[in-house]
C-alpha cells in the first residue's frame, strides 16, 4: 500500500527550472524553431501540447539557462495554477511555468507527470488567496512531498494511464478525420464548385449519385462575390438565421454536478464540431430565448484573448444535455424556419470559412475583452444554393456528425474515469492489477 511507499519531495525528483520570456520588445527573438510553452497552451488532462510560440537562436541566447531537454511542466502562476504536460523536446517556458527535468535513473517521467496532474488541486492550493494573484514561487514548488513507488511500479502505472489516454487521443483523432471528411466535401460543393466546373465541361460529377448529380447547375454567372454558380443567391446571413446572445449568469449559482448545462465562452476551447469542452452546471434562472437543444448551432461572440481564436467560432449542442442555455458569451443562431433545420450543417461551414472569420475578426471590438456585435454577422453575404442541394449536403453530414458525437462521448466517458482513478492508484489506494480487470472491457473502439 502507500504507507509502503517512500516519501519525496519534488526537488528530488529532479532539477526544477522555472522558466523566463525573452524581452518582447524585440522581433527577432521570435518565430523561431524551439518551442516556446507557456499556460495557455496547456489544456487540462492533456498529456502533451504543441506551444503557439516559437523562439529563435537569438532569443535562446537571451534565456539559455532556462532551456529545458525534456521534462514535466506545471503552471505555477494565475488561477490556472497546477496545469501539468509532458515536454519530451527540448523546450522554453515563460516564467509561470516551473519543470521538473525528471532524474530519469530513478524515476519514470510519464509516472511524474500523472502524479503531479493527480495533485493540481494541491498545489493551487499552496498558493491560493484572496487578495492576489496564486502563485507557487520555485522553493514552495520544490518542497511539496510525494509518495513514490519503485520504479517498476512507476513504469506498470504509467503505462495502464497512457494505454486510456492513447485511446482517448486516437476517439479524438477519428474525429478530426472525420470532420476533415465533411469541411472538405464542403469546399469542393459550396467554395470549389467542383462538380459545377465539372457539368461546365460536359463531365459527370465524380462521386455522387445521379440524382445528387442533378442538383448542381453546369454553368456560371457574375456576382457580387465573385464568379458563382448559376441560379444561387447571394443573401445576408440576416435572412437565414438571427443571433440571439445569451443569459448573463451569476457565479453564485454555478455548480458541479446540479443545475441546466450552461455553454460557455470555455466550450470553444478545443476547436471540435461538438461543444463537450468544459459546459458548466447553472442552478439559476434562464430565459427561454437562451435555451439550447442538441443539434443548435452556437457561436463565441468574445475572446479574453488578442489572438481572436475563439471569436467567430461555431459549435453545436450535443445531444442528451438538456436543459441547456448559453451564456452571455455565446450567440445562439436562431434559424429561420423557412429554410429548416438542415440548414445547420451548411451554416456549421460557412461560420468556418476564411472570409467569414476575416469579418468576425475585423469587426471585433474592445482593448482587452474582444466582443462580436450581432449585426456584423447578420450582414456578412453567402452564396446560398437550392434547398434541395442544402438538404442533400445534410443528409451526407448526418452519419459523420452522429459518429463524431458517439466518439466524443466515448472520449470524455474514459475521461472521466481516468480522471476517478488517478489519484487512487497514484496514491496507493488502489492496486494495479485488479483496477486493470475491472476496466479490460470498458476501453471501446473509436466509430
Amino acid at each position: 500500500m502507500s504507507s509502503e511507499w517512500p516519501q519525496y519531495q519534488l526537488s528530488d525528483i529532479g532539477r526544477i527550472v522555472t522558466g523566463k520570456t525573452p524581452s518582447t520588445a524585440q522581433d527577432e527573438f521570435f518565430g523561431g524553431s524551439l518551442p516556446f510553452l507557456t499556460p495557455t497552451d496547456m489544456i487540462d488532462g492533456q498529456k502533451s501540447v504543441s506551444a503557439s510560440r516559437t523562439l529563435t537562436d537569438a532569443g535562446l541566447a537571451t534565456v539559455k539557462n532556462c532551456l529545458i531537454p525534456r521534462g514535466v511542466a506545471v503552471s505555477c502562476i494565475g488561477w490556472q495554477m497546477g496545469k501539468s504536460v509532458l515536454v519530451l523536446e527540448p523546450t522554453v517556458t515563460n516564467q509561470q511555468i516551473n519543470t521538473i527535468v525528471v532524474d530519469e535513473s530513478r524515476f519514470d517521467i510519464s509516472f511524474i507527470y500523472y502524479l503531479l496532474s493527480s495533485i493540481r488541486n494541491k498545489i493551487f492550493e499552496l498558493g491560493a488567496t484572496a487578495t492576489r494573484t496564486p502563485i507557487v514561487n520555485k522553493s514552495t514548488f520544490g518542497q511539496i512531498k510525494v509518495l513514490v513507488p519503485s520504479i517498476s511500479e512507476q513504469k506498470n502505472i504509467a503505462v495502464f494511464f497512457s494505454s486510456l489516454d492513447d485511446r482517448i487521443t486516437l476517439l479524438r483523432e477519428t474525429n478530426a478525420t472525420l470532420e476533415s471528411i465533411a469541411q472538405a466535401l464542403f469546399k469542393s460543393w459550396f467554395v470549389d464548385f467542383d462538380q459545377v466546373r465539372a457539368k461546365a465541361e460536359g463531365l459527370e460529377p465524380e462521386g455522387l449519385d445521379a440524382a445528387t448529380a442533378a442538383l448542381f447547375p453546369d454553368s456560371f454567372e457574375e456576382s457580387e462575390l465573385g464568379l458563382v454558380p448559376r441560379g444561387w443567391t447571394e443573401v445576408p446571413l440576416g435572412q437565414l438565421c438571427s443571433f440571439q446572445k445569451g443569459c448573463s449568469y451569476k457565479g453564485d449559482g454555478l455548480s458541479d454536478d446540479q443545475g441546466a448545462y450552461m455553454f460557455n465562452l470555455g466550450c470553444f476551447n478545443s476547436p471540435r464540431v461538438f461543444a463537450f469542452e468544459k459546459v458548466k452546471r447553472y442552478t439559476g434562472d434562464f430565459r427561454d430565448k437562451h435555451r439550447v437543444s442538441g443539434g443548435d448551432l452556437i457561436i463565441a461572440n468574445t475572446d479574453m484573448t488578442q489572438h481572436r481564436a475563439i471569436l467567430g467560432r461555431p459549435l453545436l449542442v450535443p445531444d442528451g444535455m438538456a436543459p441547456g442555455f448559453v451564456s452571455h458569451h455565446v450567440f445562439k443562431a436562431v434559424i429561420n424556419q423557412e429554410y429548416g433545420a438542415e440548414i445547420k450543417h451548411f451554416l456549421f461551414f460557412c461560420f468556418l470559412q476564411s472570409s467569414f472569420r476575416e469579418r468576425a475578426v475585423g469587426y471585433a471590438t474592445g482593448t482587452t475583452v474582444l466582443a462580436l456585435p450581432k449585426d456584423a454577422l447578420e450582414h456578412h453575404l453567402i452564396n446560398l444554393p437550392g434547398h434541395e442541394l442544402i438538404k442533400a449536403f445534410a443528409n451526407y453530414c448526418e452519419p459523420i456528425f452522429s459518429s463524431i458525437q458517439a466518439n466524443e462521448v466515448q472520449a470524455q466517458n474514459l475521461t472521466q474515469l481516468r480522471d476517478t482513478l488517478l489519484p487512487r492508484l497514484i496514491s496507493g489506494q488502489l492496486r494495479l492489477p485488479e483496477t486493470e480487470a475491472s476496466v479490460e472491457n470498458m476501453l471501446p473502439e473509436a466509430v
